[in-house]
């Protein structure tokens, strides 16, 4: 099975000063077959994408592309770099977070996320560190169980969850925020296997795996009959028909010999 996002929450993240939730397992989005992420230029469509990479992978593609070299001032005096994702979190809010509801591989529910929070919750308190999250949950989203916490345990978990790497990830469910390039870039046998993992064709390549080696067993077993029927030797035609003959004939002079031994042992009771 593979990944299915199931809702995306979030809450003082880039322009979205307020919290969101999208479910795509109610309607109307459920039985939706496409849909568009509409609105104006700094919207926060884009901040929607971002949440859904910060919950799962802690990391987005536009801080990625950024690197670490490059710093932003924050509002607690400190400089940043531009590729912390602590820098999604909204001027002049003291929390945030991102939020992800998804099936995994395994067929079961999980929740995701990622908590930001300065110092005291205060708008110009120290950024603090990154607060991950992975929890089962059930079909009304409930919580289940805790699975794992800490940045790298859960991202380890995700990506084991998931079988996608963040940089797969952003491959193919994020191709259209500007990275088709990225796809057309990776090589045949890259994209090839991309394909497979978010079309689920894994199946395929297992079932031609097998395929495969049934075909070599099957030409070895054919081979060793071959060579076993050659060590015997076949009859030609000439053979088998002078064998036949001699059979033939050994059946007549059976039945001579019986006729024979029969009329010898009706002789035989005349005389006594």
């Amino acid at each position: 099975m593979t990944l299915r996002i199931l809702a995306i929450r979030g809450a003082n993240l880039a322009s979205l000063a307020e919290g969101f939730a999208i479910d795509f397992d109610s309607e109307p989005l459920r039985s939706a077959g496409l849909f568009a992420i509409t609105g104006e230029t700094g919207a926060g469509k884009s901040t929607i994408l971002d949440a859904i990479c910060l919950a799962l992978y802690d990391k987005f593609p536009r801080v990625v592309a950024a690197g670490a070299s490059e710093g932003a001032p924050d509002p607690s005096g400190e400089t940043l770099g531009s590729g912390d994702p602590r820098t999604i979190l909204r001027r002049g809010a003291g929390r945030g977070f991102a939020e992800v509801d998804f099936i995994g591989k395994d067929g079961l529910r999980y929740r995701a996320r990622c908590d930001l929070q300065r110092a005291r919750g205060r708008a110009s308190g120290a950024l603090q560190k990154r607060v991950r999250s992975l929890w089962r949950i059930d079909e009304a989203g409930e919580i289940v169980a805790p699975v794992e916490s800490g940045i790298e345990p859960v991202n380890a978990r995700v990506v084991e969850l998931t079988d996608l790497t963040f940089d797969q990830f952003r491959r193919t469910a994020l191709l259209a925020q500007g990275e088709f390039d990225a796809f057309l870039r990776a090589d045949a046998k890259e994209r090839a296997e991309l394909l497979e993992k978010i079309t689920g064709a894994e199946i395929y390549g297992v079932l031609s795996q097998r395929a495969f080696e049934r075909a070599r067993e099957a030409q070895q077993a054919t081979t060793l009959v071959e060579r076993r029927r050659a060590e015997i030797g076949v009859m030609s035609e000439d053979e088998r028909a002078a064998i036949d003959a001699d059979v033939a004939a050994t059946e007549a002079e059976r039945a001579q010999v019986a006729e024979r031994r029969g009329a010898m042992a009706d002789a035989l009771r005349r005389f006594d």
